[in-house]
């Protein structure tokens, strides 16, 4: 087994997927990138560009596909991975009432089937290096308190957040670590990107209404990389994100009036 670590990032595309993945390789780390966009896949490997990286266009909603992008990620590595960052996600909002069928099942099957299956899929591979171990849930704010006009999206997190808690429990006696990762709204591109299909107000917009504060990237991917290291189950990241996990201990009221706000309709 090579003494190199390794960790492999599905959305390692774009956004918070890329900033983990060069955030670990300029630790020295193998990379191995996961994302059905194999241009931004492209683009990471040429910004880390030390020759430790490993790329597998797959739908994280394919089951099968886990083990084929897993298995060929371990050969390329020499038999070893570390860290599965279970990063892949959409975001979906507006009201219930305004998403259609088709998005509410697609936010369901990336942002929580394919987790589960993720985490199904590299057992094996992570009994193999531990102790030591870890499997790092892309969770969100919204998984710690519902946020207006995002049900599905939050339903979705507050699912990876319980999964996080119970393989905590499952996988304890194999010496892997699980922990999950809980950022409010990050500065990437789907910022830039309407909510739902049925409307044409983008994401950056409803976020600057509420006043909210945006979060680098690369704060999130320094999370990862304490979640890796450190001993905590949830790590929140950003200012928004904390105050929203304080509020929802100690200020409920407070909370759910900011929640409300979010929830109003789309334009106006």
């Amino acid at each position: 087994m090579s003494e190199r670590k390794a960790i492999f990032v599905t959305g390692g595309g774009s956004g918070i997927g890329r900033a983990i993945a060069r955030h670990f390789a300029g630790e020295g780390w193998f990379v191995g990138l996961g994302d059905i966009d194999k241009p931004g896949m492209e683009d990471t490997a040429g910004m880390i560009g030390n020759g430790f990286t490993y790329s597998h266009r797959f739908d994280v909603r394919d089951r099968a596909a886990w083990d084929e992008a897993l298995d060929a990620f371990a050969t390329a590595t020499g038999g070893r991975i570390d860290v599965l960052a279970n990063n892949a996600g959409i975001p979906l909002g507006g009201s219930l009432s305004e998403n259609s069928t088709e998005e509410i099942e697609r936010c369901l099957d990336i942002n929580l089937k394919g987790v589960f299956w993720g985490a199904q899929a590299v057992l094996p591979h992570l009994k193999k290096t531990a102790p030591g171990s870890a499997l790092i849930n892309t969770a969100s704010a919204a998984g710690i308190y519902g946020t207006g006009g995002a049900s599905v999206y939050s339903a979705t997190k507050f699912g990876v957040r319980g999964m996080t808690e119970s393989l905590d429990a499952e996988w304890s006696e194999f010496g892997i670590k699980v922990a999950s990762i809980c950022p409010s709204f990050i500065e990437t591109p789907l910022l830039d990107h309407a909510p739902n299909a049925g409307s044409n107000e983008s994401i950056r917009q409803r976020v600057a209404d509420a006043g909210l504060e945006l979060t680098s990237a690369e704060e999130v991917a320094q999370a990862a990389w304490d979640a890796v290291h450190g001993d905590k189950l949830h790590w929140t990241v950003g200012k928004t994100a904390r105050q929203i996990a304080f509020g929802a201990r100690w200020l409920p009221g407070r909370v759910r009036k900011r929640s409300r706000g979010m929830a109003r309709p789309l334009g106006r």
